[in-house]
């Protein structure tokens, strides 16, 4: 009675400690209770033999071991992964063609900042010569102390009072003053529009990658999908981590494309606000010059005058 009680122990304590040591998910087999052999007490208590591990043991070590080697291929899966879907690492791995798209987008932003500190150094520098030749046209007399106040100085006033002065030279024996006048405005007016002429330049390459860089980038995120979506078809799998990557490639172009465009729009405002406000100065020292040209008209003729009187 006591041998088969100690043979059914037997039978389920080895059961308990396969499932136990069997690995999740694996089929398990339950093995027929054999027949009740006559089982020695003496064997059932012989200790395991020195330096084997019981099997308890080592079934339990081999399950740590294999999760921390899990833990540490996912943790490398994982900084790979974001490794791969940063900005540098989904431009590197973009297709051609977007990868192109994203150059040209890049190097436009820098032209567009470019202009910006070239333009804002032009800008400084014209304002401030031109304001101190107003302030000089202001305190002449005629058209000779100007020059002489001015003298061979690099500003669109030097431009308009040799202008006056050329054409009171080339006019110079005519009776009609009003004459000179007309023809020394227009050529104020074509001196005035060549200077709006070359302080623009740079502008339209503002305006143009303000208006296009979005849709430039646009482009490439339509092709970057286009070619996400032709993956998707041939692995046959609508998997996030497979299709993820390429459109947020994909998107990337339309990012820089935005990057583009916002600078560009808002330099071109500004600039557009800072020439016209340089202008205004061109016309005010056109209109000085025109003055003084009046004046030295009227000297003339009152001096014609007086001498005939004489």
């Amino acid at each position: 009675m006591m041998t088969s009680f100690l043979a059914r122990f037997a039978i389920v304590l080895s059961f308990l400690i396969v499932s136990a040591v069997a690995p999740a998910g694996a089929q398990q087999v339950v093995p027929q209770a054999p027949a009740a052999p006559a089982i020695s007490t003496d064997l059932s208590a012989q200790p395991p033999a020195a330096g084997q591990p019981a099997a308890g043991q080592a079934a339990a070590g081999q399950p740590a071991a294999t999760s921390a080697e899990s833990a540490a291929r996912g943790g490398k899966s994982v900084t790979t992964g974001l490794d791969e879907l940063s900005p540098l690492g989904m431009f590197l791995k973009a297709d051609m063609i977007v990868k192109s798209v994203m150059i040209a987008l890049a190097l436009a932003s820098v032209a567009s900042w470019t202009i910006l500190i070239a333009k804002s150094i032009e800008f400084s520098v014209l304002r401030r010569r031109l304001v101190a030749a107003l302030r000089k046209l202001g305190g002449a007399k005629s058209l000779a102390e100007a020059h002489l106040a001015l003298g061979n100085g690099k500003n669109v006033a030097t431009v308009l009072l040799q202008a006056a002065i050329a054409e009171a030279r080339l006019s110079a024996g005519l009776g009609s003053d009003e004459g000179i006048k007309e023809r020394a405005a227009s050529s104020f007016t074509e001196i005035v529009r060549a200077e709006a002429r070359r302080v623009r330049v740079g502008m339209g390459l503002l305006a143009t990658v303000g208006a296009i860089s979005p849709f430039v980038g646009l482009f490439g995120t339509v092709w970057g999908i286009m070619n996400s979506f032709i993956g998707i078809s041939k692995s046959q799998t609508t998997n996030l981590a497979v299709v993820a990557p390429g459109i947020a490639e994909a998107l990337l172009a339309t990012a820089i494309g935005l990057a583009a465009a916002i600078p560009a729009v808002i330099i071109y405002n500004h600039f557009s606000r800072v020439t016209k406000g340089y202008l205004e100065l061109v016309n005010r020292a056109s209109g000085a010059t025109g003055r003084l040209l009046s004046r030295d008209l009227d000297r003339s003729q009152i001096g014609l005058h007086a001498r005939a009187a004489e």
